[in-house]
This record gives structure tokens, C-alpha cells and sequence, in this order.
């Protein structure tokens, strides 16, 4: 059998695809505003009910504090 050769990952390309748009970076510092507001301390992370990225909102309704593993998890169902 034959390996199949992997493709290299273009880490540049990706950041910039997924950093630099305008709407990228407002839903970071949401992100950012969430965290520093709950402060969720060590292995929890502050998750947002509806993502950002499907146009949920930044209000403390849309905020919960999760494992990580948790929110790794549900990131991965989304994708």
C-alpha cells in the first residue's frame, strides 16, 4: 500500500484568512470582553450559547462558563 503524502499546511494563509477580516477581529475582542467580564479561571473558558460566528450576540445571556474540553467539543460539532 501506498502512503498518501500529506499536504503541507500554509499557516500564513490560514491566519490571515481567519484573523484579519474586520468581522474576525470584533468577534475576538468579544471574545476577549466575555473573558475578562467572567474571569473563569484555570481550565474553564467562557462560551458563547450561540457562536459569533452564526450571529449570536455578545449580551451576558449569551455567556457560560465551560470546561474546555467541553467548548473544544462543541466547536468541533459546529464544523
Amino acid at each position: 500500500m501506498a502512503k498518501k503524502k500529506k499536504k503541507k499546511r500554509d499557516y500564513k494563509r490560514e491566519y490571515k484568512r481567519d484573523h484579519s477580516s474586520t468581522k474576525a477581529k470584533k468577534d475576538r475582542a468579544a471574545r476577549n470582553k466575555a473573558n475578562r467580564k467572567l474571569k473563569p479561571g484555570k481550565g474553564k473558558e467562557v462560551d458563547h450559547i450561540i457562536p459569533l460566528s452564526m450571529g449570536g450576540g455578545n449580551l451576558p445571556s449569551n455567556w457560560r462558563v465551560v470546561s474546555r474540553k467541553t467548548n473544544r467539543k462543541k466547536a468541533k460539532k459546529r464544523s
